[in-house]
């Protein structure tokens, strides 16, 4: 049976080169994918302030004191990530939209370059499991 993450990504970059016209240039596909990357974090910013189906409330993140013996997997569970509530069925519709746009600039953007999604995702897999916790990201 043929890997289908393979074949689905492989795919989708495919059905990306065939479709692209006007954006042809790497300056046109740079600039659309930094503008989907900002429409992004608009819908996000919308969902909180316009329709309010999620609530961002910040404050510095607790970090527990210099003598305090706390592991790496311990303190994974003491960040917050800000975000009180659920993303509504139309928020979340709209967001997958704009990173389905992302996604659509970025394989533009590896097919101009002759680069694998695919590949570039298993790569990026190998050594955030190689350095585990040590990402830090």
């Amino acid at each position: 049976m043929p890997d289908l993450r393979n074949t689905i990504t492989d795919e989708f970059q495919y059905t990306v080169e065939s479709l692209l016209f006007r954006n042809k240039s790497i300056l046109d596909q740079i600039t659309k994918y930094q503008d989907s990357c900002a429409r992004v974090n608009r819908t996000i910013a919308k969902s909180a302030t316009h329709c309010g189906c999620i609530r961002i409330n910040t404050d510095k993140q607790k970090y527990p004191d210099d003598d305090s013996e706390t592991s790496l997997e311990e303190l994974k569970y003491l960040m917050d990530d800000h975000i009180n509530g659920e993303l509504c069925d139309s928020c979340r519709d709209l967001l997958e939209k704009e990173i389905g746009r992302n996604l659509f600039y970025l394989a533009s953007i590896c097919n101009t370059l002759d680069l694998n999604l695919y590949d570039i995702i298993i790569k990026e897999l190998e050594r955030v499991k190689i350095l585990g916790n040590f990402t830090l990201r």
